[in-house]
């Protein structure tokens, strides 16, 4: 089958448009099928710049009109199915009307020696897809993520990366003596110890490339990895608040060291 040919699909029981629906609404559908499903023309526009060749494209009627320049991008399969059929799929409350299946990797290693971003039972998917567009946007090329993190390729994830999922390499899954395969520093974020980040900065203390460890909403970075960290960061807060949202603390972090090297 070439690129330009397309399929319409009128059965709402036509077993693509069943795994949509799995991959749409549950958090580790794609852990049993290895692909993805991204929704939408904004985050299927990032893929699609960060070098992704979607496996199947998937139309509704009332887009195909302006779906030119997405089928011209090669997908192996393009898809029509009828807008009412696109309401069942659709994970959104306003519906996208055009999406991506795109297959993962089969298998991802640590590297070692990279900049690194570890997830320390970060459950909030809005935070970990904060986190995941800050790492790809200041230079950072791996994260991983510690058993108890959310899903990191989850359909609220996906949305929430915009795209930043494409230009990383995700390791999920992993037990904390799977850290020991890195040979960068490990840096932690804490709320109540450490050296002020500012400080680090201006006495060039920072580690590089280091391995930012990014903790639990409520509970932080767990005990077992401040103990074994290189430095442990605070970032100071003069207007009184307790602590920072992980997402915006990441954001903070992650440009701070991608300017300190």
């Amino acid at each position: 089958m070439t690129s330009s040919e397309t399929i319409n699909i009128t059965s709402r029981d036509n077993p693509l448009l069943k795994e949509l629906r799995k991959l749409s609404s549950e958090p580790t559908a794609y852990r049993k099928t290895g692909r993805v499903w991204l929704e939408g023309d904004h985050l299927c526009s990032a893929a699609l710049l960060r070098g992704v060749i979607p496996s199947i494209a998937v139309f509704s009627e009332s887009f195909m009109p302006i779906a030119g320049v997405f089928i011209a991008k090669g997908a192996i399969k393009n898809i029509v199915i009828s807008d009412k059929l696109w309401q069942d799929i659709s994970g959104l409350e306003s519906p996208a009307k055009m999406g991506f299946v795109v297959e993962l990797p089969s298998s991802v290693q640590i590297t070692p020696n990279v900049a690194t971003v570890i997830l320390d039972r970060v459950q909030d998917a809005g935070n970990v897809g904060s986190i995941l567009r800050s790492a790809a946007a200041f230079g950072f090329k791996q994260v991983i993520a510690l058993t108890g993190t959310a899903a990191l390729w989850s359909p609220k994830v996906l949305r929430a990366g915009m795209g930043a999922h494409f230009g990383l390499q995700l390791v999920e899954s992993a037990g904390l003596d799977d850290l020991y395969a890195l040979t960068v520093p490990w840096v932690v974020t804490s709320s109540h110890q450490g050296d002020f980040l500012q400080n680090l900065i201006k006495n060039k203390q920072l580690p590089q490339p280091c391995a930012w460890v990014l903790g639990h909403e409520g509970q932080g970075v767990r005990a077992e990895l401040l103990q074994q960290a290189k430095v442990s960061v605070r970032i100071g807060q003069p207007g009184g608040e307790e602590s920072l949202n992980v997402a915006a603390a990441a954001a903070i972090c992650l440009h701070a060291s991608s300017v300190a090297g």
